[in-house]
């Protein structure tokens, strides 16, 4: 009984040794209170949605009520900073497209942090470029895309998100063609909305954007090509270099928006085991049948790819877009 006498009341030996073994602050149960997601977006956005069809199911795995809120700007700088500048404790998370804004703000030089600063809980949705053609358009195929591009400069019009995957992958096409980059008329948008409305409504020959969230425009487009290894299910397009190969041309497979979740490296450093708790409480929401239905539903991804996947994805990502930054520098 001696050995015990300077112990608090009720705190036994076994317990003494886990609070000194753990890390700051793991002793307390995980969460006591709401966890804030931080969408680098704004509302209604793709990142919005995928945090937004999640949030309820994932509170139930968490055990206590996830709050979204919106920080958007500056291509997700505002938001990436948002959570950076929070207590490393694992209550606040970032939502965003990783590829291509997480890059791009690096690259462009405006960010003050890199990839590793983050921690990768999952990523989510991997969305593929697509090229489609608008139905107004009077070209009716990439070969005679490229065509006018190199006999009849600035007469064909395409639509991008500034600094988007497709943004750069319009570029690469040039490049790859030996056509000049000045050839194209190409109008940056801010959002996928404003460039989808513009090939839609015919302001535009053809846009390079993201597959999944063309749904809405299908009726007034013409798929062209898809941006990948393998054809797509969703889409009746061949893969851009099963076009390419033909004329003796390759591009190289730019990764399209890829969307999840990460926290920032400090927490994981700091607090290992609610790093793992956020990530096993992800892992069973997207495994749970009702999420996956009301994802599949709204055309939200749903995989589980894991930190260690997530991170090495990041990182080949980034090296892929520091290759050919070049092509993104203000024209």
């Amino acid at each position: 009984m001696g050995a015990r006498r300077w112990l608090p009341r009720g705190l036994t030996i076994a317990a003494l040794l886990a609070v000194l073994l753990a890390g700051p602050g793991e002793t307390a149960a995980y969460p006591e209170r709401p966890v804030t997601f931080v969408v680098a977006f704004g509302v209604g956005g793709s990142a919005d949605r995928m945090t937004r069809s999640l949030s309820a199911a994932l509170a139930e795995e968490l055990g206590q009520p996830v709050q979204v809120i919106n920080k958007p700007g500056a291509g997700t700088l505002l938001g990436a900073r948002h959570v950076l500048g929070r207590a490393h404790d694992g209550y606040t998370v970032l939502a965003t497209a990783f590829s291509p804004y997480l890059s791009n703000t690096i690259l462009e030089g405006l960010a003050e942090y890199d990839i590793e600063d983050f921690a990768y809980l999952n990523f989510q949705w991997f969305d593929e470029d697509l090229i489609a053609l608008s139905k107004r358009s009077r070209y009716r195929s990439l070969a005679a895309l490229l065509k006018a591009l190199r006999e009849r400069p600035k007469t064909v019009k395409a639509a991008v998100v500034r600094g988007s995957g497709g943004h750069l992958m319009a570029r690469l096409l040039l490049e790859v063609s030996g056509i000049a980059q000045h050839n194209l008329n190409l109008v940056t948008y801010n959002s996928g909305g404003q460039a989808r409305a513009a090939v839609a409504g015919g302001v535009v020959d053809f846009i390079v954007i993201s597959a999944r969230g063309s749904e809405s425009i299908r009726e007034y487009i013409t798929p062209v090509a898809i941006v990948a290894e393998r054809r797509n299910a969703h889409w009746d397009a061949p893969t851009l270099n099963e076009l390419l190969v033909p004329m003796g041309l390759a591009a190289p497979v730019m990764p399209g928006s890829i969307r999840g979740f990460a926290t920032s490296r400090q927490t994981r450093q700091q607090y290992p085991e609610r790093f793992d708790a956020l990530a096993a409480a992800l892992r069973r929401t997207l495994a749970r049948p009702d999420v996956q239905r009301a994802l599949a539903r709204a055309n939200i991804g749903g995989r589980w790819l894991g930190p260690e996947a997530s991170t090495a994805a990041m990182r080949r990502t980034f090296r892929i877009f520091e290759q050919y930054a070049y092509l993104l520098e203000r024209r």
